[in-house]
């Protein structure tokens, strides 16, 4: 029997729940519809069925671009949070909380900008951080040598938020980052050129 309130789901939209459950972090859209015999434009619908019935439970579905995966809802994350919180700070420590705040408020950004925010090398934090599964990387479209960074699905769930944009003080964070950076001389962008091995 389904809970009060809960509509009941179709049977791809309740096993994408159960496969999505069992992961315990993100799927790649991708492999979520080779898991349920069907094509992305199914696996989507299924999704968009599975978020709308999770409406005022405990759990929200988070879908970053070609990720997904289950989260702790906004209502209760502020408490889930808490809980993560000194766990999160003993793995990853100062250098990871900040680097990971950039690329959470300031949007994808390569090691270079990373690194000119905090004024240090980011090298081996960002490796770390990638490691862990916090943070994902992408070929920049603008410059083939270097790469993007950018928050995963997995960390946006840790968090409790679908998307960057609903952290605590967005707007007002993200625009003192870019002041700081139009206000800083211009900085030549070498990070990544092919060192991205060690990144």
């Amino acid at each position: 029997m389904e809970p009060e309130g809960r509509p009941a789901l179709s049977d791809l939209a309740a096993r994408a729940e159960a496969f999505l459950f069992a992961e315990g972090g993100s799927l790649a859209l991708h492999s979520l519809a080779k898991l349920l015999k069907c094509d992305e434009e199914s696996a989507r619908a299924a999704l968009e069925e599975l978020s709308v019935s999770l409406r005022g439970s405990g759990l929200t579905l988070i879908l970053a671009g070609k990720e997904v995966a289950l989260a702790t809802a906004e209502r209760v994350s502020s408490a889930v949070r808490e809980s993560l919180q000194e766990t999160l700070e003993r793995d990853i420590g100062d250098a990871g909380l900040e680097v990971l705040a950039i690329v959470l408020y300031r949007g994808p950004s390569t090691r270079a900008q990373i690194d000119y925010i905090r004024g240090v090398n980011t090298t081996s934090t960002i490796r770390t951080l990638l490691s862990r599964g916090l943070l994902d990387r992408a070929n920049n479209p603008d410059d083939a040598r270097e790469y993007l960074y950018r928050p995963t699905a997995e960390l946006l769930a840790h968090l409790g938020v679908s998307a960057s944009s609903a952290l605590p003080d967005y707007d007002t964070i993200r625009a003192e980052l870019a002041a700081f950076e139009t206000a800083r001389p211009a900085f030549e962008d070498h990070g990544d050129t092919e060192n991205v091995g060690n990144a």
